[in-house]
C-alpha cells in the first residue's frame, strides 16, 4: 500500500511554531501516541532535522490508544504504542481501509516506583497483583511486611495510568492478568480507587511526594527522588532490577517492546525516517533516553 505523509493545517502551524521556517517547503510526517515514547520521539524528530531539513516530524502524545485511534482514522503517518494493537483494533482499521504494520523500535523496563523512604525494595508479581488488583488482599504496607516512614495511615496509595495508556494495558496483562490465571486474584483488573494519572511523569511526581504511594511507568521516567523496586517472578525468589541491560536481555520480568505502527509498509520519506530510527544513530538516541535498543548497538 502506498503511503504519503499527511499534510494538514494543524501540522503546518505546529511546524512553523517549532522551527520558524516555511512549512510549505517541507514534507510533514505526523507522529502521535504513546506517552512512554513521546520524549524519545521528540528527540528523534529534532535530530532528524540535521539529517533532512526538508522533512519535519510533528510529534504529539496522548497515549497509545490515542495514537492507534488516529492510525485507524487515517490522521497520522506513524502511531507510537507501548502495547501491541488489539485484534479488534486491527479489524476496525482494515474495515476503514487502513493496513497497520507493526515495527519494534526498542524495549522498555516497566518500573515500579515507591517513595524514596520506603524500605521495601523488592516485590514479586504476586505481591504487586495483591496491591494493584481488584480483590487483592494487600491494602496496607504492613501486608507486605513494610513500615514506611511518613505513612502514618499505613494505607497503600495505588497510582496507575488512565485506561487509554499502553502502559496501563501492559501492566494489566503482564501483572494482573498473569496473576489471575494462577488464581492469585479473582480478576485481572485494577482495584477500585486507584489514582489514575494522565502521564508517566505525573505518576513519578506523585509517588515522590507521597510516602504511602506506589506506581508504575517507563524506566526512562525514573528520578533520583524515587526508588525502583527489584522485581521477582515468585515471592521469595531472586529479583531483577529494571535497567536498559535487563530490558535488552529480557531478564527483567516486566520488560516490553515499544512499537511504531505505519499504514502499510512505509515508503518514501516515511521509510527513510523509520530506517534512520532503527539505524545506529537512531538507536543510540533511544539508549540515551533510557530505553533498550531493538537490536545490539554500540553507542559511544
Amino acid at each position: 500500500m502506498s503511503m504519503h505523509p499527511l499534510k494538514t493545517s494543524f501540522a503546518v502551524t505546529a511546524i512553523v511554531c517549532a522551527f520558524g521556517v516555511q512549512a510549505a517547503d517541507r514534507t510533514v510526517i505526523q507522529n502521535k501516541g504513546s506517552d512512554t515514547l513521546v520524549n524519545v520521539a521528540q528527540a528523534w524528530a529534532e535530530e532528524y532535522q540535521n539529517v533532512d531539513s526538508n522533512v519535519a516530524i510533528a510529534v504529539s502524545g496522548g497515549g497509545s490508544g490515542t495514537g492507534i485511534a488516529a492510525m485507524i482514522n487515517g490522521t497520522v503517518d506513524i502511531a507510537n504504542a507501548s502495547r501491541s494493537m488489539k485484534e479488534k483494533e486491527v479489524k476496525t482499521a482494515k474495515s476503514m481501509g487502513q493496513n497497520p504494520i507493526e515495527h519494534v523500535v526498542g524495549y522498555d523496563a516497566l518500573a515500579v516506583f515507591v517513595h524514596g523512604d520506603n524500605p521495601n525494595g523488592t516485590l514479586s508479581i504476586e505481591q504487586m497483583a495483591q496491591i494493584f488488583g481488584r480483590g487483592g488482599k494487600s491494602t496496607a504496607w504492613s501486608d507486605v511486611g513494610a513500615k514506611v516512614p511518613g505513612c502514618g495511615s499505613d494505607e497503600i496509595v495505588v497510582v496507575s495510568r488512565q485506561n487509554n495508556s499502553g502502559t496501563y494495558a501492559y501492566f494489566r496483562k503482564a501483572v494482573l492478568g498473569a496473576a489471575a490465571k494462577k488464581g492469585v486474584i479473582s480478576k485481572g483488573s485494577f482495584r477500585m480507587g486507584t489514582l489514575d494519572m494522565h502521564g508517566s511523569k505525573d505518576v513519578v511526581d506523585l509517588v515522590e511526594k507521597t510516602p504511602c504511594a506506589i506506581g508504575y511507568s517507563g524506566l526512562a521516567y525514573a528520578t533520583d527522588h524515587v526508588k525502583m523496586a527489584c522485581i521477582s517472578q515468585e515471592t521469595g525468589g531472586s529479583c531483577v532490577s529494571p535497567s536498559v541491560k535487563t530490558a535488552s536481555d529480557r531478564s527483567y520480568p516486566i520488560a516490553r517492546p515499544l512499537f511504531m505502527y505505519t499504514n502499510g509498509e512505509p515508503q518514501g520519506e516515511i521509510k527513510k525516517y523509520m530506517d534512520w530510527i532503527l539505524s545506529d544513530v537512531g538507536q543510540c538516541i533511544l539508549v540515551k533516553k533510557g530505553y533498550a535498543p531493538a537490536r545490539d548497538v554500540s553507542c559511544g
